[in-house]
């Protein structure tokens, strides 16, 4: 009895919530599918219409023929980047709200089910599978991208807020952040709707803070106003303090620090709010 008592907790929220670890797996190989498709299939049609363009008597518009690659990997990016809105959603309504509001919860508290042990499952095997699905985006929209990077037209390049966050861990971190917020947010609403609505908000005004202020996370470089022609197309240009001072910009090596200084942040506030969501349940069940 006691070797199985500590999986039947796990087992319950698989099964529980098997139809949201569907749609999760479902997003995950669609992404994936999406961008296998663009480097295997998209990129060979692209450089051949430039290589045929390139032949003809006149001109090749190569940007033109690149957004057929560019415009479908932003969208991309832009799922991966804001997939944690949804998780938050989830946490918030299905995963810990509706219990608490049918009373579920309690029900299972009462089958030998502690309430830590209780939250401990709710919150571990989401984050085991978003860590899973989130690293397996990051990795084959990195591959994608740095194989492709002649033809991603962009305006801000590498420092585009969707591209920014789906190159790297940043991407998980925001996911599981979404997960302890709106945990968080459920115990104290105990609400599903008002707590969906609540978690949703809160980790979306939490991106939006740190996007804005992205450009701050570490020491820009600056080059003399009568230089700015001597950046480089890579380099991510910050706003002019005014005419004649020094351009401040970021280049592109400094994408790591930029990129874990954020990531670290994003899980300083997940762990807060799990932290944060085992005392409140402790003092609401004491």
């Amino acid at each position: 009895m006691s070797a199985t008592a500590p999986a039947r907790p796990f087992r319950t929220v698989l099964r529980l919530h098997r139809t949201a670890l569907i749609v999760w797996g479902a997003f995950v190989a669609g992404l994936i599918g999406r961008l296998v498709w663009l480097d295997e299939i998209t990129v060979d049609a692209v450089r051949a219409a430039e290589a045929e363009c390139s032949r003809g008597p006149w001109g090749c518009v190569d940007v033109i023929e690149a957004l057929d690659f560019s415009q479908p990997l932003e969208q991309v990016g832009f799922l991966v980047h804001h997939g944690f809105l949804a998780v938050a959603a989830f946490a918030g309504g299905a995963l810990i709200g509706r219990e608490l509001e049918s009373g579920t919860a309690r029900l299972a508290w009462t089958q030998g089910v502690t309430p830590a042990r209780w939250l401990a499952a709710k919150l571990l095997v989401p984050a085991l599978v978003l860590t899973a699905g989130g690293t397996a985006l990051v990795l084959v929209f990195r591959r994608v991208w740095a194989a492709n990077r002649d033809l991603v037209v962009l305006a801000d390049g590498w420092a585009s807020a969707d591209v920014f966050v789906a190159r790297g861990p940043a991407t998980v971190a925001y996911a599981l952040c979404a997960l302890a917020v709106g945990t968080l947010t459920a115990l104290l609403l105990r609400r599903a709707l008002p707590a969906l609505a609540v978690s949703a908000t809160a980790v979306w005004l939490l991106g939006a803070v740190l996007e804005r202020h992205r450009a701050r996370l570490w020491p820009a470089e600056a080059l003399p106003a009568h230089e700015e022609f001597a950046l480089p197309d890579s380099a991510w240009r910050l706003e002019a303090a005014g005419t004649g001072h020094p351009t401040a910009y970021h280049p592109a090596s400094h994408f790591w620090p930029l990129h874990l200084v954020e990531t670290g942040l994003v899980l300083a506030v997940a762990v807060v709010a799990a932290v944060a969501a085992f005392a409140v349940l402790r003092r609401r069940t004491a």
